[in-house]
């Protein structure tokens, strides 16, 4: 029954040959039998040795120790996997089967009693292809197991439940238009997850389900080939097929994946270019310029990229020295650009012949050629109204500078270049001789001078002629004439930066004192050359001589010694000077000479008679730094007075909030009765007098007198005396400030004449602070300050009740 049962089984999960496949079931059938006989006669044998009490190691006998099972099973009940079964177990419960190692548990359950094992998970060969697990059996009395624990497993076998799948799809591909058929496109591989080594779950076939019949798919290989010659890019591009994939050797049943490939043509130079046209017709303005773009044209081709590029010439025609064309950054147009200046009445019309071809050839189809074209382009000349032309394109004219107002030194002539041929009137443009040093005959172009020439003043003049038509004065042609003006000797030669001299009062016979040059403004031809000597009436000077140096310059020289400030201090030498050109010109310069006092080496100390010597340790710049110090100090103590005048001045509270302040202030804690240094009681007793008083605080007569203004003066002691400050306002300001500070228990006591810290050994008043006194219900009374003595009787006149008959204070 197994046998048969395996065998159906087999079949149906698409085994082939079922012959070998039966002999393969009849071999493990006899093995499996062979293993039971072994496995009864281990059990007698065991079963002999315990009866013989022979202490021998037991030989454990499964069933089975490998196992198999097919996965996807999706039945209710769990999946029976097998039996296992001990040799002690003599079926009357006292044998526990433990189970575990992979899945144990969870996928997998056994019946401890009877040893049958069952999957209680379905199962996937694909994500685990066997379980390893161990077994062991245990005695339910003592809780010890009988037998080391012996490992199986339990192997996963395959159904065909998985689809062949492209792992990359879609799929992109590229070949070039008329490829040859058998020209490989793509490989394409399809994975079935499926156990490639049982039955044909994983064996894939492909097939092509679309595009037919320009690509086909070797079965086994995958590879996509073309099944049709001729492809042509330019009647379709982009060909999208479909390819399968089938398992079970594409069988009847197999399970099937598909995916797409698209496949692009690319382009060849396969189609030759051609011109839309055979006759362009082009029109261009006389007046452009050379370069200008007169047109352009294109041989369309209807190939792409690189086999579309053309290179364009002009092969033929009347125009081809006229005209140029070259292609554009695209390589696709050819432009056609002006190589010559155009003329309307010399040509009016140009025919060019024009081919366009290819640059990149594909020697497999030059059949299709030939990859070029021929077109004819007629370029006409447009006439336009042109400015006059002058019949040179630049004067150079030379005048000489002595030439005489109102010579004619040169004409210009200009026509009009178009076919009516109007007059023309000559003009000179003002901006470029604003000397009006020259006029043109309107009619004649005749130029000739108006003012006196002078080359040292204007050696060139640049100007530009102007010719305008009559009948269109807008149409002005201009002309650029340069005029040099030549150079006549008028000018007489000078001395040149040398006008004083001096000599030395030690300075001997024969001693060189000046080297003498010349300028001249003319410019002759071979150069200038300067003759020297004394004037005529200095032609016996006893002092000094002039030694001509033939070379433009000569030497002023002594002709004694024995020179004295005293004596004389300046001379006046005259100087004749004459050029060597015709007509000759001459000049005399007088060169001063002075006498100066000189150091040993001929440096020149002083010139004047009378000069004031600086000491030779006290030089100029010592003298400038000195006053540039003193100035720095002045500024320095004219900014800080006027900041010490400007210092802020201390705040002062407002008079209403300095009514309770102490009459005298403290920086220093006060000594009570033993302080005799602290204050002036006498300014205290008569703060009006406090002025007169020899010794006296710096500190304490300000406050004084500022608060004597607040605090009434009694009237005691002197008959008909008179009581200052006793205005009721001030009183019953100062009695409110007093109670707002008792009752302020937060408030220092500035309620009493002076704070102290300590009140000093001995004292008879005891404490004076008023820090407690917020705290009592009652109002002070301050009779008691009679008793102590004459140094508080003015506390005592102020606070409290007067032991005369006099009137009180407030």
């Amino acid at each position: 029954v197994y046998i048969l049962r395996s065998y159906r089984l087999h079949h149906y999960l698409g085994g082939g040959r079922p012959v070998y496949t039966l002999l393969l079931l009849l071999a493990l059938a006899l093995l499996t039998l062979l293993c039971e006989a072994q496995g009864r006669m281990d059990k007698a044998r065991s079963q002999e040795e315990n009866r013989a009490g022979l202490l021998r190691r037991v030989k454990r006998g499964w069933v089975w120790n490998q196992f198999f099972v097919l996965e996807e099973y999706t039945g209710l009940e769990p999946l029976y996997i097998g039996k296992l079964h001990s040799d002690m177990d003599l079926g009357d419960g006292s044998i526990k089967y433990i189970l575990s190692g992979d899945g144990a548990g969870t996928t997998f359950t056994i019946d401890d009693s009877t040893g049958d094992i069952h999957a209680i998970k379905r199962l996937d060969r694909e994500v685990k292809a066997q379980y390893l697990l161990k077994a062991q059996a245990w005695n339910r009395q003592t809780d010890r197991p009988l037998e080391p624990e012996s490992q199986f497993i339990v192997k996963i076998q395959d159904i065909n439940d998985n689809e062949p799948k492209f792992q990359d799809g879609p799929y992109q591909a590229t070949i070039p238009e008329m490829s040859t058929i058998g020209t490989e496109v793509i490989r394409l591989t399809a994975t079935d997850a499926d156990d490639p080594t049982y039955g044909n779950s994983a064996r894939v076939v492909y097939s092509i389900l679309q595009g037919q019949p320009y690509f086909s798919v070797e079965p086994k290989t995958g590879e996509v080939r073309v099944s049709l010659a001729g492809m042509d890019r330019e009647v379709r591009e982009i060909y999208s097929i479909i390819i399968q994939a089938k398992d079970m050797g594409g069988q009847l049943g197999g399970l099937a994946g598909t995916t797409v490939v698209n496949i692009t043509l690319s382009d060849v130079n396969d189609n030759p270019p051609m011109f839309d046209q055979k006759l362009y017709q082009m029109s261009v303005l006389e007046s452009a310029p050379v370069g200008s773009v007169v047109g352009r044209i294109r041989a369309k081709d209807r190939d792409i990229g690189i086999n579309a590029e053309m290179r364009y010439s002009i092969i033929d025609g009347d125009g081809r020295d006229t005209f140029d064309i070259s292609t554009d950054p695209t390589n696709l147009f050819g432009i056609i650009t002006i190589k010559k200046p155009l003329n309307f009445e010399s040509k009016a019309s140009y025919t060019l012949k024009i081919e366009g071809a290819n640059t990149h050839l594909d020697h497999r189809f030059l059949d299709k050629g030939p990859f070029s074209h021929v077109t004819i382009v007629h370029v006409s000349v447009e006439d336009i109204d042109e400015p006059p032309e002058f019949s040179s394109a630049a004067y150079y004219i030379e005048v000489s500078e002595e030439a005489e107002i109102g010579t004619v030194f040169t004409t210009v002539s200009a026509r009009d270049p178009d076919a009516s041929n109007n007059s023309i009137r000559y003009s000179i443009e003002m901006t470029t001789d604003l000397g009006k040093y020259f006029y043109i005959d309107i009619t004649s172009g005749a130029l000739m001078t108006v003012v006196a020439l002078d080359r040292e003043e204007l050696s060139w003049h640049n100007i530009t002629v102007l010719a305008m038509e009559m009948s269109n004065p807008s149409m002005i042609g201009s002309v650029s004439v340069a005029v040099k003006i030549l150079d006549v000797n008028d000018n007489p030669p000078s001395l040149t930066h040398y006008f004083e001299a001096f000599v030395c009062e030690s300075a001997k016979a024969g001693q060189l004192i000046q080297t003498v040059t010349a300028i001249d403004p003319d410019d002759p031809l071979a150069g200038q050359q300067f003759y020297y000597s004394l004037a005529p009436e200095a032609a016996n000077n006893p002092n000094f001589t002039l030694r001509d140096n033939q070379d433009n310059t000569a030497w002023i020289l002594t002709r004694r010694g024995g020179w004295s400030q005293q004596d004389q201090s300046v001379y006046y030498l005259p100087i004749f000077i004459s050029d060597g050109e015709l007509p000759v010109q001459t000049s005399t310069s007088t060169l001063t000479i002075r006498v100066c006092s000189c150091d040993v080496e001929g440096n020149v100390m002083s010139c004047n008679a009378e000069a004031y010597h600086l000491p030779a340790s006290l030089s100029r710049g010592a003298l400038i730094a000195i006053l540039a110090c003193i100035f720095v100090m002045l500024v320095m103590i004219l900014l800080m007075l006027s900041l010490r005048s400007h210092r802020k001045k201390p705040y002062l509270h407002d008079e209403e909030d300095n009514v309770h302040e102490n009459i005298v202030r403290y920086d220093d804690e006060g000594g009570g009765e033993e302080d005799t240094e602290a204050f002036d009681i006498a300014a205290m007793w008569n703060p009006h007098e406090a002025h007169l008083v020899g010794k006296q605080r710096q500190d304490m007569l300000p406050e004084i007198e500022s608060l004597s203004r607040y605090v009434p003066i009694a009237c005691v002691g002197w008959p008909g005396s008179v009581c200052v400050g006793g205005d009721s306002n001030v009183q019953g300001y100062v009695l409110s400030k007093l109670l707002e500070a008792d009752l302020d228990p937060c408030a220092p006591p500035y309620d009493s004449l002076q704070t102290y810290a300590y009140e000093g050994e001995g004292s008879v008043a005891e404490s004076l602070s008023s820090l407690q006194s917020g705290c009592s219900n009652t109002d002070h009374e301050y009779d008691y300050l009679n008793d102590w003595g004459p140094r508080f009787k003015k506390l005592a006149e102020m606070y409290g009740v007067l032991e005369t008959n006099n009137p009180p204070m407030w």
